[in-house]
């Protein structure tokens, strides 16, 4: 087997010093362009890779990120990442995502391999039932840390959502286009986010006056979203509206208005939330409280650096107002259409 290529062989391919070749390869010293490029050639012809875990053992600065999320296959959390991988990567971190499917068991084991294997910082969904110890494992070690969507700490930072007012928008919104009996229509359990959306649904409904609300659950996937609402729709045929804990679960039941032949924005009014790529490209177009998931990500990977950057600032929470975006899946209900 060949051996691997060291920095050592690099210097001399390229006739400096190790000490040369090395400053090239971090971007420090006063090194001159001609042998900057030199060293890199050489370094590309030998196929050599910095180990940036060696490097960061030697400068105390660890440059990977860990991103412990929840349903990594939800597109919602997906554009999230993307906008997270994209900030992080060019200012030249690495991040490694992994998926707990909330589960504290399965989250206990990633944190403790990533606190093993040392990382420079944490962006993380706590599972519903995270034990305080965990919290506390987090900051004896004194990992940067910035939990997200779920605010369980006040002494770490957090990026969030603010859900009770946009799910009470939402459900105004119907209220105000003539709708009475109005679903809310995703997830399970009560987990802080759908706790609090759930929570201004309620609140729009009490308020106006409406018919009893109906808090229907389902898993969050486009196929338990068509299955629930035609649940949903046997149970309840006098709903007219529904709103929904998230896009995929509300593109789940547009597909089952369209199987039932009803008609979208007439027969039946459909919100959902967050704003994924799939939204505006729905037939219809799918109405929604846009969160902007990739600007959300870039915002989450920011707070990040701003604590890696300046460890002793006080916790910062950055709650973010979802914006109501009008498409062809609501309109005015069948006995307000003339």
């Amino acid at each position: 087997m060949t051996e691997k290529p060291k920095l050592e062989n690099v210097a001399r391919a390229a006739g400096v010093s190790t000490a040369t070749a090395s400053q090239v390869m971090r971007g420090t010293g006063r090194i001159s362009e001609k042998t900057r490029k030199t060293v890199l050639q050489a370094a590309q012809n030998l196929h050599y890779v910095p180990n940036l875990r060696a490097a960061a053992m030697r400068s105390g600065e660890n440059r990977e990120i860990g991103f412990v999320i929840n349903r990594l296959q939800n597109p919602f959390n997906a554009e999230v990442i993307s906008g997270v991988v994209d900030l992080l990567e060019a200012e030249g971190y690495l991040v490694s995502i992994v998926d707990t499917r909330d589960d504290s068991e399965r989250q206990g084991r990633q944190l403790d391999a990533f606190i093993r294997h040392g990382r420079g910082g944490l962006l993380w969904v706590p599972a519903a039932d995270t034990p305080e110890d965990t919290y506390d494992l987090l900051t004896a070690q004194q990992i940067p840390t910035v939990t997200f969507l779920r605010r369980v700490r006040s002494d770490l930072d957090h990026v969030g959502i603010r859900n009770e007012d946009a799910l009470a928008t939402a459900t105004g919104y119907l209220a105000d286009l003539g709708h009475r009996t109005i679903a809310y229509l995703g997830g399970t359990g009560m987990a802080v986010v759908r706790r609090d959306r759930v929570a201004g649904y309620m609140r729009t409904v009490a308020e106006r006056g409406l018919a009893p609300p109906i808090v229907w659950d389902c898993k969050d996937s486009k196929l338990y979203g068509l299955s629930a609402f035609l649940d949903l729709h046997r149970a309840h045929p006098e709903v007219t509206g529904i709103v929904c804990n998230g896009d995929i679960v509300a593109l789940g039941a547009c597909l089952a208005v369209t199987r039932l032949g009803l008609r979208l924005g007439q027969d039946i009014s459909i919100i959902g939330f967050d704003d994924i790529e799939d939204a505006a490209v729905a037939t219809p177009p799918l109405t929604t409280m846009a969160v902007s998931p990739q600007l959300l990500g870039r915002k989450l990977a920011r707070t990040l650096l701003d604590r890696i950057r300046e460890p002793d600032m006080p916790a910062v929470v950055s709650e973010v107002s979802a914006e109501l975006v009008v498409r062809e899946t609501t309109g005015a209900p069948p006995s307000r259409r003339t």
